[in-house]
């Protein structure tokens, strides 16, 4: 994304400096939202975001015409107080924001869903059920984008899981990481759901283990 629409999508978050400082670094250094962007080319489905933070991804979409319906979701109400008045000074339609443990519930949803750099600090015994609700809410031509840390011997996943755990001192996260799933385990879990799954890295110029997950429902020949 150009620097002035960083600039433009940063500011609707004043006069909270600390957000609008983290938007613009965000936007300008890290591939996730035109990864994401790219992924849901084409997909007219409503959206859900777990752990949408202050909901950059519904500005950066917006930025690129992707204008689904969008909810997105945060167990941190401060985090989503700033992601409504952004979302309201931004005029994003359609746009909707609640708080929401997902370790206890599970948002009414049928569309695509996002869940981008949030797995890895979800309890390890909750992960699975965590993209289980994902699938379930899945339309058939919906898509499930997940960005996470992957589990391999690597000094970037070293990296990876010190930032996590900056994260969490410095409050950013309500939770310090938790585990990291590996790709063989997600793969089979997606096949047992007859879902198929692209994994690509998406670090960019970032020290980070990041990787983009795109599952969709297996197409039926002719469907």
């Amino acid at each position: 994304m150009t620097t002035i629409k960083n600039r433009n999508i940063a500011a609707a978050f004043m006069p909270n400096r600390h957000h609008y400082w983290y938007a613009r670094i965000k936007l300008s250094t890290d591939p996730l939202y035109a990864g994401v962007a790219d992924a849901l080319k084409g997909d007219s489905e409503p959206l859900l975001d777990l752990g949408c933070g202050i909901g950059l991804l519904a500005h950066a979409l917006h930025a690129r015409g992707h204008v689904s319906e969008f909810l997105g979701v945060d167990i941190d109400r401060r985090k989503i107080e700033s992601a409504r008045a952004a979302a309201l000074k931004a005029n994003l339609r359609g746009t909707r924001f609640e708080t929401l443990d997902l370790s206890s519930a599970f948002p009414p949803h049928h569309g695509s869903v996002t869940m981008l750099d949030v797995l890895q600090f979800v309890r390890p015994d909750a992960q699975a059920g965590l993209i289980d609700a994902a699938i379930d809410a899945l339309t058939p031509r919906a898509r499930l984008v997940i960005r996470t840390g992957l589990h391999r011997d690597h000094w970037r996943m070293s990296v990876t899981r010190a930032a996590d755990r900056v994260s969490r001192w410095t409050r950013w996260m309500n939770t310090a990481p938790q585990r990291y799933p590996n790709r063989e385990e997600l793969e089979a879990h997606f096949a047992r759901r007859g879902l198929q799954a692209t994994f690509r890295p998406l670090h960019g110029r970032l020290p980070l283990e990041n990787w983009l997950i795109v599952a969709t429902h297996v197409q039926a020949p002719g469907g």
